[in-house]
């Protein structure tokens, strides 16, 4: 095992007994392909049986959590929790961004960023667990993970950062998502610059810098809404703080 895979672990408090189980759940099918497909396991199957397992915990604790809640619900709260932008943002959390395997092409692509390949790798890292430990070490790791995600009521949470609310709004407006790319980073390794760009469905593209990649791609999800609420009256919320320029834009 090498040093980023146990610092994953400490993330997690997990430590694996089968470490081929953490490799292949790391591991992108472009990865695998890149490498000679069969000898390299990627994280597809595992992802399959982490999305069951993740769904039974979050539905089992609220089951427990919420007693007078009706099904609806609890239906309602679950798929706020276990979408794939709540995912991701968990996924970033531990950094598992990092430690993902992707094969060139995805990398360049930005694929480390996407929403969607962090909620799938973080899906098949439970999935891992699941095999290697059993239900109850899954069960463990999924509640630490969403500790500070429980409802304090019934109502469904409402997205706390600039990410959630644009993948939601283009969601509603254009049945698409938002794409992240990394255009660059600059600067020594402490003060670091970090230039990130999204790109809406309808082609337009906002551009933010920041000393962190987070807050680069918040900075541009930022834009992008402000522009959208000014065609969009009411529908993408207040602007950005800090007046007409979002942080981290240019």
């Amino acid at each position: 095992m090498n040093q980023r895979q146990t610092s994953l672990e400490e993330s997690i408090h997990y430590r694996f007994d089968q470490v081929k189980l953490l490799t292949q759940a790391l591991t992108h099918s472009s990865h695998a392909n890149e490498q000679g497909g069969g000898a390299f396991e990627n994280n597809e199957r595992l992802e399959f049986l982490g999305d069951a397992v993740l769904e039974l915990v979050v539905s089992r604790e609220l089951y427990e959590r919420y007693p007078e809640a009706a099904e609806g619900n609890l239906t309602r709260i679950r798929s706020s929790l276990v979408k794939e932008a709540a995912l991701a943002g968990v996924a970033r959390e531990i950094r598992l961004d990092q430690h993902l395997l992707l094969g060139k092409g995805e990398e360049g692509q930005g694929g480390r960023n996407r929403d969607s390949l962090l909620a799938d790798g973080l899906e098949a890292l439970i999935g891992a667990i699941f095999l290697d430990g059993g239900f109850e070490p899954a069960m463990r790791v999924v509640l630490e993970l969403l500790q500070d995600r429980w409802p304090q009521n019934l109502s469904v949470p409402r997205p706390r950062d600039y990410k959630s609310r644009l993948q939601e709004l283009t969601q509603q407006l254009y049945k698409d998502r938002p794409v992240y790319s990394l255009l660059g980073a600059s600067g020594p390794e402490h003060e670091k610059v970090f230039e990130v760009s999204v790109r809406l469905p309808t082609g337009e593209t906002f551009i933010a810098l920041e000393t962190s990649l987070k807050r680069a791609e918040q900075g541009a999800a930022a834009q992008a809404l402000h522009s959208l609420g000014e065609r969009q009256p009411g529908v993408a919320g207040n602007p950005p703080p800090g007046g007409e320029n979002p942080p981290g834009g240019r």
